[in-house]
């Protein structure tokens, strides 16, 4: 499914690489600014009107982690994707902590980035249209009560049990990235979080069994995808 025109934000400083990427972008229907360095892509954000921005890491003046930073203490909740060279666990925990919501390591192919940006549409338009409510096959699920019903029976979830399964849903039928659930949740990412995280999704996983079309998915080195048939 292609999206209506969006309002794009790249900030990155490679010319041949931000050029084409800038390009690319727009041949697929998108109008994008295209920023060459951190400064000038916060100078860019704060002036402008955006629906995502695609942000290299390695940047001069403000790399990626710090020009989100600022973005994240404006109060913006803006969809923000890493470009990055990195590929050390290290790192995207660090890019998840400054609020990143997806990353894509290079080389990548550019059909990617474009699926990427339509799960974020998607997402976005699920939770405008839902705001505290889930459908799940035959479940549904209130966000705010934390109620989880089927066949007119629920059952109230835990504050944890309640936000992994909101996460969850808002990626339906996408990967939830282990690191950006256990930082949003958990606060921490390391062995007992993750552990705990395991315990959760056991959990949820049981709660839903009710409903044979459910079901959640662990996507190795990856994290956790709910799917409905």
């Amino acid at each position: 499914m292609r999206w209506p025109k969006k309002n794009i934000l790249l900030v990155e400083d490679e010319e041949n690489f931000g050029s084409l990427l800038q390009n690319y972008l727009r041949l697929s229907g998108h109008k994008v600014d295209w920023a060459k360095n951190g400064a000038t892509g916060y100078s860019t954000f704060i002036s402008g009107n955006y629906d995502v921005c695609i942000f290299d890491v390695m940047m001069p003046h403000l790399d990626g982690f710090q020009l989100t930073e600022k973005i994240r203490d404006r109060g913006s909740q803006t969809p923000i994707i890493f470009l990055t060279a990195k590929k050390m666990r290290e790192d995207m925990i660090k890019g998840y902590k400054a609020g990143a919501d997806d990353y894509l390591n290079k080389p990548f192919d550019i059909e990617i980035l474009l699926l990427k940006l339509e799960a974020i549409f998607c997402r976005e338009g699920k939770a405008e249209l839902e705001e505290s409510h889930f459908a799940i096959g035959q479940f549904s699920y209130a966000v705010k009560p934390r109620s989880l019903t089927i066949y007119g029976e629920s059952k109230k979830l835990s504050p944890k049990e309640g936000a992994l399964l909101e996460m969850l849903c808002i990626h339906l039928n996408d990967i939830l990235p282990r690191e950006k659930a256990l930082i949003e949740i958990w606060k921490e990412d390391n062995y007992f979080t993750t552990r705990s995280m395991d315990v959760y999704i056991a959990k949820l996983r049981k709660y839903l069994k009710d409903d044979e079309s459910v079901r959640i998915e662990n996507i190795h080195s990856s994290g956790y995808g709910l799917y409905v048939n």
